[in-house]
């Protein structure tokens, strides 16, 4: 699914399933809140906190796919109420980092 599908993907399933958009500050709140479930994911997959049952460290590496997934829903939302079109919006920002960073990473000592 290219970017742009997925935004058209989104778009009909709001609209449908959905039956509207919650509004922008809404969508960012729950970003948020999704963001928050990746970090604390992350952070018991592979940094220090410990999880606080077996159970859930048994499924945490397919909860962080589907953590990952409601975050990148959620941003689609958001992108297509306000506007943006993710593809090109990629591009750009690539571009920028490209122009940006080339020697900055390549210089890096820490990096190598």
């Amino acid at each position: 699914m290219t970017i742009k599908e997925a935004q058209e993907t989104v778009d009909k399933w709001i609209n449908s399933v959905g039956i509207r958009y919650y509004n922008e500050l809404t969508n960012t709140a729950i970003l948020t809140e999704e963001v928050g479930e990746v970090a604390s994911l992350m952070a018991r997959l592979y940094g220090e906190q410990s999880f606080k049952t077996k159970e859930k460290e048994s499924s945490a590496r397919e909860d962080l796919g589907d953590e990952m997934a409601d975050v990148l829903f959620v941003l689609i939302c958001l992108a297509n109420q306000t506007g943006v079109d993710l593809s090109e919006a990629l591009i750009k920002n690539l571009a920028k980092k490209t122009k940006r960073d080339t020697d900055r990473h390549a210089n890096n000592k820490k990096l190598k």
